[in-house]
């Protein structure tokens, strides 16, 4: 389902090319702040747009539920292991061991499989979140973005009326602000992206 980004992105895709065209082909005003936020995002504003408009947080929620019905499950197992009972001696010793080794793997401590995955169901339901507010944000800026003086002055002027310089600073001024929100943006999430790359699945040996 499309939301405001999605139809914002398509009515601002002409003036994001045209931005992107300008900064290209010539540039942007020595010492502009759009210098800083480029060298943030790497990305032209119109590639940087789109990139955060492919981000689907409605496809990351849909998988939190199975993960914790997962987490949960690896309880009930560890749980359901069957206690030695009326078995005496090394060989009961020896299993209580294993059993008890195998329970606080599934489901346990911080390396147990069970935290694990309830740590991943809690990471996925605050990616989802960090998606839609940079989602969100993005609309606003783009929303202001098409009715400003300066879009209206790059897109409806002819190239007699506007000098290289001039379009290029309209075309920065542009591009400023919405870089730095795609940059603040993933300023915010860069944690949470690192937490992801800390939860490594372990294996009972």
């Amino acid at each position: 389902m499309m939301d405001n980004l999605d139809h914002l992105l398509d009515a601002a895709s002409p003036l994001l090319a045209q931005v992107d065209h300008v900064l290209s082909t010539i540039g942007a005003p020595e010492g502009h702040p759009v210098w800083q936020e480029l060298r943030r995002v790497r990305l032209l504003p119109g590639d940087a747009a789109r990139a955060v408009g492919a981000l689907d947080p409605e496809a990351i929620l849909e998988a939190v539920p199975e993960l914790r019905a997962d987490a949960d499950a690896y309880a009930a197992v560890a749980d359901a292991l069957p206690l030695p009972g009326a078995w005496e001696g090394e060989a009961a010793e020896a299993y209580e061991v294993k059993r008890h080794h195998t329970a606080a793997h599934l489901s346990g401590g911080p390396d147990s499989l069970g935290h694990r995955v309830r740590a991943t169901a809690d990471l996925a339901g605050e990616l989802a979140a960090w998606m839609a507010r940079s989602r969100g944000d993005l609309a606003a800026i783009l929303a202001a973005t098409l009715i400003s003086a300066e879009a209206v002055t790059l897109t409806t002027s002819s190239p007699a009326h506007l000098s290289p310089i001039e379009e290029a600073r309209l075309a920065a001024d542009l591009a400023a602000p919405l870089l730095r929100t795609v940059a603040d943006g993933y300023d915010r999430g860069e944690f949470l992206i690192d937490e992801a790359a800390a939860l490594q699945t372990t294996v009972i040996p």
